[in-house]
């Protein structure tokens, strides 16, 4: 495939079966690592990964599967809200993401750097904003989209 500026970091990864594969690399990092682990001991959904994938997919340019039919934003930031400051599990979710874009076999280039630039934004700022209380997150939230050049306005 040849990448443009047009093309959506959904479609410069591959579509679908490359976002999933990413996907099942992280939840596995992140489920062999001490710190992160902790997180999914309480019940996920069974279909997690796939859910995680249609996510993704949607924050960068993909179809709207997630919101059409799966979620809201407001209920993933929910999920990840209320627990208190965490930065060293954030930090470590981080690291397994970009062990998981090697685990693909992504190079180092731009299509790496912005998939890692929003895992980190996404991480650090959209679901570490209501630290205090699950309460606190908007009814409405939207999912952020992600491009070449970072969040859309």
């Amino acid at each position: 495939m040849k990448v443009t500026p047009d093309t959506s970091l959904f479609d410069a990864l591959g579509g679908d079966a490359a976002v999933l594969k990413l996907a099942h690399a992280w939840h596995a990092r992140v489920l062999a690592d001490e710190v992160v682990a902790h997180a999914f001991r309480r019940p996920v959904h069974p279909q997690h990964t796939e859910r995680l994938a249609a996510y993704w997919a949607e924050a960068w340019g993909g179809p709207p599967r997630y919101s059409d039919s799966l979620g809201t934003a407001s209920g993933v930031v929910r999920m990840h809200s209320g627990n208190g400051p965490h930065d060293d599990m954030n930090q470590r979710a981080i690291a397994c993401f970009a062990q998981a874009l090697d685990d693909i076999g992504l190079p180092n280039g731009a299509l790496r750097a912005a998939l890692l630039a929003y895992f980190t934004w996404a991480t650090e700022t959209a679901m570490d904003a209501y630290p205090r209380s699950k309460d606190d997150v908007p009814a409405h939230l939207q999912i952020a989209r992600w491009s070449w050049n970072g969040l859309h306005s």
